[in-house]
This record gives C-alpha cells, sequence and structure tokens, in this order.
C-alpha cells in the first residue's frame, strides 16, 4: 500500500471510531446525566429535559467539529506511521472531551450548591439568654 493509500485509511478508521464513540458517549452522557440534571432542576423536570437535549446536541456539535478538526495527516504515511497518527490523534480527542465532561460536572456541581445555600433557613436571633453561670468559690482562699 502506498504512503497515500495509509492515509486514506487513516481518515476512514478515524472517522468511523470518531463518530461510532461520539454517538456511544452523548447515548451514555444523556442517560446517565438524566437523573444528576433532574436533581439539579428538582422543582423543573421539563426544563432538566431541554436541559439534558441541548447538551447532547452541543456534544455531537463540539465533539465531531474537533475531531474532524483534529484529522489533518500529512502524506506518505507509512504503516507504522499511519497507525501512530491515529493512536495519537484519538488519545487527544478522548482526553479533551474528559476535561470538558467534567468542567461540565463541576458547572451543574456549583449550580446545585447554590441552589441548596438559597434554601437554607434563614439565622435566626436566640430566644431567650442564659445566666452566666456563677462564680467558682475558692472557699475563702486567695491565690498568692
Amino acid at each position: 500500500m502506498r504512503g497515500d493509500g495509509y492515509a486514506i485509511a487513516v481518515y476512514l478508521g478515524y472517522a468511523l471510531v470518531a463518530v461510532g464513540l461520539t454517538a456511544w458517549l452523548a447515548r451514555t452522557l444523556f442517560r446517565n446525566g438524566a437523573a444528576f440534571l433532574y436533581d439539579v432542576f428538582e422543582d423543573r423536570p421539563a426544563l432538566a429535559e431541554a436541559v439534558n437535549r441541548l447538551l447532547v446536541v452541543g456534544f455531537y456539535m463540539l465533539n465531531l467539529g474537533y475531531a474532524f478538526y483534529l484529522l489533518r495527516a500529512g502524506r506518505g504515511l507509512d504503516a507504522f506511521g499511519a497507525v501512530q497518527f491515529l493512536v495519537k490523534r484519538l488519545s487527544i480527542l478522548l482526553v479533551t472531551l474528559a476535561f470538558l465532561h467534567f468542567v461540565n460536572v463541576f458547572v451543574f456541581w456549583r449550580i446545585r450548591a447554590r441552589r441548596e445555600q438559597r434554601h437554607l433557613p434563614t439565622p435566626v436571633a436566640p430566644h431567650m439568654l442564659l445566666p452566666s453561670p456563677p462564680p467558682i468559690s475558692t472557699g475563702g482562699r486567695e491565690d498568692a
């Protein structure tokens, strides 16, 4: 196989893996993220569902756009160079997506924490004051 043949094989293999991986991750995040979003937006389930769908659409756009942006192989790749290129690009894609996923989780965690702070009871003044305890008797002795 000539160098251009390896590059074409890399393009096709990468595109298939990137699209398949994106679809699998999107379904997994949609199913498992729903419970988290329902917890964050517990008083508005329709909003949780809408946010979940929008996150999946954004995930597809970002993931596929970034995946295909990364795909820039040079000409003249040999078999080893082609495999090395494919693995390197897929690893960059996965690490970037993992980072973005954790950023999303952190943002929703902050939203949830802020919402829980709003539901804390307001501090109230004490209703009564306890008298100070009587001084301790030393039995008439004074320490020198």
